[in-house]
């Protein structure tokens, strides 16, 4: 089957986000930027609206209610900073002063998964189980790091909180060709045609489903992959459509295994009255990760790429 990538430049996810808060700085005077101690990608918009900057160092939980403050007086705050402390250690900030009153602030959460190197106080594999549980609140993630022009612009229109996940935001992949699909928040992104199963995924996983998939047509298996990018509002028609065109459904997440997409996918298949033929779910299992690079974590906890492709096997 036709891929619909041909090229894996690197690109700074940083770089890109900084560039784009910049912009939406010149654009609209009423963006702020702040950060909890984590702000070098913010260094232009620091330069150019010093009086729109704060960074009130380590305190995540200060961090978002100077933000929710802000959104008050009529701003749109964006908070830049590591994401297992800004979605953990400063939750009750996020869900009572930012969600609760449905305040536009924008969390540009980096470190996504296990990509950090820490251990496991530093790794962000709860993040998506906490962020979509909070009422009002838009879940994205990025898997190229072009895609986060899209998804800032575009947030400056939605009137709540918006969460947008980055990986380690150094050197991201980029998957797709500019102007080859649209970025649109809540509508999923078909990154490979397939008829005989669907991987669903999002983040830095969606290139490794995609090698997955090269290697699967090796042997005539043609797996569709889908870029859920938004997890919060769901493109549930395109899980629904993946459900009914291919029977054969495995979702693969830098994340707890449950409590993530695969559990937001197997609900919306289970309300729609849905049957599969197969269900795999592949992700970190009930356990601190331990210590390693992501790729030696992901291959330990069963969902590096051979895990993936094996497991895509056995459920053809």
């Amino acid at each position: 089957m036709p891929v619909t990538f041909n090229f894996r430049d690197m690109l700074s996810a940083r770089s890109v986000m900084g560039d784009t808060i910049k912009d939406l700085g010149d654009r609209y005077d009423n963006v702020w930027a702040l950060t909890p101690d984590i702000g070098q990608s913010l260094g232009e918009f620091s330069a150019a609206h010093p009086d729109r900057f704060v960074d009130v160092g380590i305190a995540e939980q200060n961090c978002m209610t100077v933000a929710a403050g802000l959104a008050y007086e009529g701003a749109v705050p964006i908070v830049v900073g590591m994401g297992m402390f800004l979605t953990m250690r400063a939750f009750e900030q996020v869900r009572t002063d930012i969600g609760y009153p449905n305040l536009p602030v924008r969390i540009m959460s980096t470190h996504g998964g296990m990509v950090s190197g820490g251990g496991s106080t530093h790794y962000m594999i709860e993040d998506i189980a906490l962020m979509t549980s909070i009422v009002n609140m838009t879940v994205t993630a990025v898997s190229d790091p072009n895609m986060l022009r899209d998804l800032l612009n575009q947030s400056m229109d939605i009137p709540g909180p918006v969460y947008i996940r980055l990986s380690q935001g150094k050197a991201d992949q980029v998957l797709y060709q500019p102007g080859e699909h649209e970025i649109r928040i809540g509508k999923a992104i078909t990154a490979r045609a397939g008829d005989d199963l669907t991987m669903i995924t999002y983040g830095e996983l969606v290139a490794q489903c995609l090698d997955a998939a090269e290697e699967l047509a090796k042997d005539g298996i043609n797996a569709r992959v889908i870029d859920m990018f938004t997890l919060k509002p769901v493109d549930k028609q395109a899980i629904i459509d993946a459900a009914q065109q291919t029977g054969r459904i495995m979702v693969v997440e830098d994340h707890l295994a449950y409590g993530g997409l695969a559990s937001i996918v197997s609900d919306t298949l289970v309300d729609a009255g849905v049957s599969l033929q197969a269900f795999r779910r592949l992700g970190v299992p009930q356990v601190y990760a331990g210590f390693g690079s992501a790729d030696e974590l992901r291959d330990k906890h069963g969902f590096g790429l051979a895990a993936t492709i094996e497991a895509a096997r056995n459920l053809v």
